[in-house]
């Protein structure tokens, strides 16, 4: 039986090594600030939980991972309103946006990320490509819940698309746990 796994994927990718190094910078940061980290996952599938957790002592910065693939389990998990699926489509900026406060509302974290997107080879369209993913950012802050998101569209195949999304979305927090006030920072 021939595996279904991409020759790619193994102890010495280099993108999961990446992967490694973004989550292990990430968790420092969070770790400095006395944050727990959560995400909610979509089509990375739990890629970036599982980096994370590869890390030793990440139980002090990472509190959990929701992989909600399906609609309804973005629904019922992270309370993504049925109207924001219907109106814009799992893989939009609102449903990024809705995913990343999901998890700020339904776990004791002080930041959290969340992805979704077509990993492909199939399931896009013209104006959803394959390889178009967006990313939502949201944290707590004195003066409430702030939340940035993103898009990116990322060429390659499934794995190459999937490892990329996993890579953008833990620098993507990075760089906002780093921010001196993230509150101040653009959309």
């Amino acid at each position: 039986m021939e595996s279904a796994y991409p020759p790619e994927i193994g102890p010495a990718d280099a993108g999961w090594q990446a992967l490694l190094g973004a989550a292990d910078e990430l968790g420092r940061a969070l770790a400095e600030r006395g944050w727990m980290l959560g995400c909610a996952e979509s089509c990375t599938g739990g890629m970036i939980a599982a980096a994370l957790t590869s890390l030793p002592g990440s139980s002090q910065w990472f509190e959990r991972s929701m992989v909600t693939y399906s609609n309804a389990a973005k629904t019922q998990l992270l309370g993504v309103e049925p109207d924001t699926l219907r109106i814009h489509g799992a893989v939009s900026e609102a449903t990024a946006l809705a995913m990343a406060r999901g998890v700020l509302a339904h776990a004791p974290v002080q930041a959290a990320l969340s992805v979704t997107g077509i990993a492909g080879p199939g399931g896009g369209s013209v104006d959803k490509p394959v390889g178009l993913v967006w990313f939502g950012w949201a944290w707590n802050t004195p003066r409430g819940v702030v939340a940035q998101a993103e898009s990116c569209c990322w060429p390659g195949g499934r794995h190459a698309v999937r490892m990329a999304s996993a890579q953008h979305a833990l620098r993507g927090m990075l760089l906002r746990v780093l921010a001196r006030d993230p509150a101040t920072r653009g959309t």
